[in-house]
């Protein structure tokens, strides 16, 4: 393969999505080279992934991501010498604020918002959900203390949600996160909720106030953070530096706890109960129509990131009623989609195919995680996906007809189920579900997709020639031996959640789940890309070798907190050297995956890929094997 000609990539690039203009901020990560733009009908996506050196386009949530490979730091560096877009203050960066599709920007600011919490709240729900179950079955008894301490394991996270959500928006909104946290304790504080339980008129300095419960709810505090950012700032730039370390928090608390409680906090809260009610009033006037829409285009909304504006409502409609009537359909549209990925394990002849079908449907039926059955295996082959949203269609609308919904905040999942059986006709939800597995694994195990033969994988015989009449190159094949740069678990790179890695866009290769922080090169060679952040490391070997080290998923966004490089561009390191060290804690404290990939990203070029099973790895044994 020809060197790519970065300043042309980067030139092509800024062409192709419509010009300087037309980009309002650029940054990137470890592979991916990341724009918004104002206009995304300008860019011409087929183009771009035309040229060398790209590997895909992704489009999510307002985010135009361009897919380069750990080469992209080059590409990136290019696009600023010949723009003046990836500068920090780039003038389109204020003008986006303002002007950006406001729909997008929803869709990124719930995304920022509930994305660090999403899996500790999942784990939650399944616990209440299995708590339940065992419950109603007279496992155990609700009057226990074992239960006593079980529900509260379960109900924490939900009951103190304000205060979860008060740092993660505080993140969004650049506030100073303990006052937010402060403000958001105040809402769910004792007394407070004792005063809204009492239903008693309440006054503040002589105003009244319309006491409501804050417990669970979601828009107070998002409200109130993005509120206290401006008071912020404006303190900030009226208070002398002698007395605003502490008079900036002081003030900010006293303003901002009354004005929730006798403002924003009633306003947001009816304006909740409102959307919960027409969402309700939906599902009863037409429930069957309701759940189709839902299960059927529920995956649709979940490809392009629109799936996040529905999180609020949802995780609102718990706090209003005890159950959502939006999640009822969305578990036979989850299950749909694996069951089309199943569907594939069985159909297909290809091993490389059926090895990233089988992990992505298992996770699917699971964890209802679909990102890599949808991104490796059913949007490729089109018809698996199609075939998914039908099944997904039909069994959303007989779910939602039987009134069927979770009684607590779940992943829809199998595992999920204990959740559904107490609101609606939980056999209608059986028969829904089944009926959605049903159609969408029948359809495309019959009519999925048209495959190729796959290469015989039977080695050569001695007198064996290829077309040009040269003896094959497999007799002299190299290997090289790709070793485990961290001591944990090794998981299949379709199951990891991030939808490019798992899609196999990058390349082949695996995840590890870290024991400890130490991560060591995987092989000799030389740096190739080493992030300013500490996160993700290119090693180029001797044999031609490309290595992608990624520690963590989404950590970019950490910038640089508790990693600590030993590494830098242009170094030559050996198998087995230190790269660096993080702090699995921090990761884990901020809301990020710590599964570090090992990917080969030039597998295209190689003669062969191949991962070790999943099982336990010790750093410095062979995880990958790879033919040059």
């Amino acid at each position: 393969m020809a060197a790519v000609n970065y300043r042309s990539l980067a030139e092509d690039i800024l062409h192709e999505v419509g010009g300087e203009d037309n980009i309002t901020t650029a940054t990137h990560c470890a592979t991916r080279l990341r724009l918004k733009l104002r206009d995304e009908s300008k860019a011409n996506k087929a183009a771009i992934e035309k040229l060398p050196g790209v590997i895909t386009v992704m489009q999510a949530g307002g985010q135009y991501q361009v897919v380069i490979g750990d080469n992209v730091p080059s590409v990136y560096a290019e696009l600023g010498k010949i723009s003046k877009v990836t500068d920090e203050n780039a003038p389109g960066e204020n003008v986006e604020a303002a002007t950006g599709n406001i729909f997008n920007r929803f869709i990124d600011l719930v995304s920022s918002i509930f994305q660090p919490i999403i899996w500790p709240l999942a784990a939650s729900g399944l616990l209440k959900a299995f708590l339940s179950m065992a419950t109603q079955f007279n496992w155990l008894n609700a009057e226990s203390e074992t239960y006593t301490i079980l529900a509260a394991a379960g109900d924490a996270l939900f009951y103190f949600l304000p205060l979860f959500l008060a740092v993660t928006a505080a993140r969004r909104f650049k506030t100073n996160q303990f006052t937010s946290m402060a403000i958001a304790g105040a809402l769910v504080y004792p007394s407070i909720v004792e005063l809204a339980s009492a239903g008693a008129l309440v006054s503040f300095a002589g105003l009244p106030v319309v006491m409501m419960s804050y417990a669970s709810s979601v828009i107070p505090i998002v409200v109130a953070v993005w509120l206290q950012g401006y008071l912020e700032r404006f303190l900030n730039r009226m208070l002398p530096a002698a007395v605003r370390n502490f008079s900036v928090p002081l003030l900010t608390i006293l303003i901002m706890v009354p004005l929730i409680l006798m403002t924003v906090g009633p306003v947001t809260t009816y304006a909740a109960q409102g959307i919960s009610a027409a969402i309700g009033a939906a599902f009863g006037f037409a429930p069957w129509l309701a759940g189709a829409i839902m299960g059927g285009f529920w995956q649709v909304f979940a490809l392009f990131g629109l799936h996040w504006g529905f999180l609020p409502l949802i995780v609102n409609e718990h706090a209003t009623q005890g159950f959502s009537l939006i999640q009822g359909p969305l578990l036979p549209a989850v299950l749909a989609q694996a069951a089309a990925t199943l569907a594939v394990v069985f159909r297909t002849r290809n091993a490389a195919r059926r090895e990233v079908a089988g992990p992505a449907a298992l996770s699917g039926f699971l964890a209802g995680i679909t990102e890599p059955a949808i991104y490796g295996v059913n949007l490729p082959l089109k018809k698996p996906f199609y075939f998914g949203i039908a099944g997904g269609t039909v069994g959303g609308a007989v779910v939602a007809a039987g009134g069927s919904a979770p009684s607590s905040f779940v992943f829809p999942s199998m595992l999920a189920l204990p959740a559904f059986s107490s609101v609606g006709s939980f056999p209608l939800l059986l028969i829904g579900t089944g009926a959605a597995i049903v159609i969408a694994f029948t359809l495309t195990f019959l009519f999925g997709f048209k495959e190729t033969e796959p290469a015989s994988t039977t080695a050569p015989t001695d007198d064996a020639q290829v077309p040009d009449g040269t003896f094959p190159v497999s007799e002299v094949v190299d290997t090289v031996e790709v070793l485990a740069p961290v001591n944990g678990r090794a998981v299949a790179l379709a199951s990891v959640p991030d939808k490019v890695f798992a899609s196999g866009a990058i390349g082949q290769g695996l995840g590890i789940v870290p024991a400890e922080g130490h991560v060591y090169a995987p092989i000799s060679g030389t740096i190739k890309a080493a992030m300013k952040s500490g996160h993700a490391y290119g090693i180029k070997s001797p044999e031609g070798v490309e290595v992608l080290v990624h520690i963590g998923i989404n950590t970019v966004q950490l910038e640089g907190r508790g990693f600590s490089p030993a590494v830098t561009h242009g170094d030559h390191v050996r198998a087995g050297d230190l790269l660096a060290v993080v702090d699995l804690d921090v990761v884990a404290a901020a809301g990020y995956n710590s599964t570090t990939l090992v990917v080969v990203t030039n597998a295209a070029q190689l003669k062969g890929v191949t991962p070790v099973d999943q099982g336990t790895l010790t750093q410095g044994q062979p995880a990958i094997t790879v033919q040059v």
